[in-house]
């Protein structure tokens, strides 16, 4: 049974956004677990199965790619992580909108249950996947239910007020900092015990060397469907609901036949900003490694540093910076910082001003992200919060699908310096895009 959630209830509003705040931080837990894993992953598959079936046609098309834009020490590995993550994010750009606009209609609570249903599912499969096929389905599952991130943000927007939108947005800009921040080491930790050494006797079953990582992701999961199932009330008011039908669209479909104005525009915005900053994060190692000489540990404090400054951001600055100067303005000063920091890391020629360029990187990224979705659940309709927000994640998956890939191909051709500087006057594109956005009406 529902239980709508009303604004006017603050312990009903402080609830529904814990759980909320959960609930992402551990779907992004159990994503992120994999992100060091690539590489092992990659020489396991190898050892076992050598260069036939779909593993070795995607490494064919990875010396492809390599022979075109100049090789690199690592680059099958880092290529391979890539791949992997674009098809992750490309099944994300796919059917977040769907997962959204299903919301709309039926409700947060039931979406939310049908697809950590789903994730969990994905991380029994992978727990299994003594192949390489079995992992790729893995992914795929995990991938295509991962849209669920769109229907949490519009569950904020369920329960916050106008005045209160960014604040909450923020709320959800911390947990996905956590759980990048967060993930990535319980996967590094969860990698030195192998399951099929300690217990071989599984290894007939599909249990391979990340089992454990993927244990340790459906344990998450499985906690988060509980949670979800016990704590989470129906935010969405049953006046709110829309009655058209979902249909199953392309998501750039959805966008471009969507209706004219700032909802719209600010999405672009987002897709650009993103397209640049995933980019730029992706190829941080090659330059760092190149310019500073650093090391895996030492990348492991970069993206630390990164996420610390992330979270500081978004849970202090944003909360007290919007209600004072408004989205817009907040929006327009992180466009600002980032482009800053992007450059100072592009021409840094020291560790202090590499770490003042990431810091600039994490404030403006802070101020960014949460005032951006704040602005498109804001210029939205209550009747297609889910869809349109669904549109944005869905935006941002796509950014993330081919910005890296952009990013490394620009890197080897032209060099980290030019690289990050033009990626800096991409962002001059979204900071633009803003100057023209009305205020939004609270």
């Amino acid at each position: 049974m529902s239980h709508p959630t009303t604004h006017t209830s603050s312990n009903g509003q402080s609830l529904s956004l814990g759980v909320i705040f959960l609930t992402i931080f551990i779907d992004l837990l159990g994503f992120t677990i994999i992100f060091p894993l690539f590489p092992a992953i990659l020489d396991h598959y190898l050892t076992v199965e050598g260069t036939g079936g779909i593993l070795g046609w995607i490494l064919a098309r990875i010396d492809q790619f390599a022979e075109l834009a100049g090789s690199h020490a690592n680059y099958r590995a880092v290529l391979f992580g890539g791949v992997l993550g674009s098809l992750y994010a490309f099944l994300q750009f796919i059917f977040a909108p769907i997962w959204g606009g299903l919301s709309d209609r039926i409700g947060r609570r039931r979406v939310l249950l049908i697809t950590v249903t789903g994730t969990t599912l994905s991380y029994v499969l992978w727990f299994f996947s003594g192949s390489f096929l079995l992992f790729i389905v893995a992914r795929l599952v995990g991938g295509a239910f991962a849209g669920n991130l769109s229907v949490a943000t519009a569950a904020v927007a369920d329960v916050t007020s106008r005045e209160n939108r960014a604040k909450g947005m923020g709320i959800v800009g911390v947990a996905f900092g956590l759980g990048f921040l967060f993930g990535p080491a319980i996967g590094s930790i969860a990698s030195f015990h192998d399951l099929s050494k300690s217990h071989p006797s599984l290894t007939q079953f599909g249990v391979n060397p990340f089992s454990l990582p993927a244990l340790l992701s459906f344990g998450f999961s499985l906690v988060n469907l509980i949670w979800i199932w016990r704590r989470f009330r129906e935010s969405l008011n049953p006046a709110d609901r829309s009655s058209e039908t979902v249909r199953i669209r392309h998501p750039l479909h959805e966008l471009i036949h969507a209706e004219a104005g700032p909802a719209r525009r600010t999405n672009w915005l987002y897709f650009i900003f993103t397209l640049a900053f995933s980019g730029m994060e992706f190829s941080l190692p090659f330059l760092a490694a190149e310019r500073f000489g650093y090391q895996p540990t030492d990348m492991f404090k970069i993206f630390v540093f990164l996420g610390l400054v992330l979270i500081l951001t978004q849970g202090g600055i944003v909360r007290r910076a919007v209600p004072r100067f408004g989205e817009k303005p907040v929006l327009l000063n992180g466009l600002f910082m980032v482009c800053l920091g992007i450059a100072l890391i592009g021409l840094a020629g020291s560790n202090p001003w590499f770490y003042a360029g990431l810091a600039a990187i994490g404030i403006g990224a802070g101020l960014t992200n949460p005032t951006v979705s704040s602005l498109v659940s804001l210029y939205s309709p209550p009747t297609h919060q889910g869809r349109m927000l669904g549109i944005f994640r869905s935006l941002g998956s796509l950014a993330r699908g081919i910005g890296p890939l952009i990013a490394c191909l620009a890197y080897w051709w032209l060099g980290g310096t030019i690289t990050y500087l033009a990626v800096a006057a991409v962002v001059i594109a979204p900071w633009l895009m803003t100057l023209h956005l009305p205020k939004p009406e609270k």
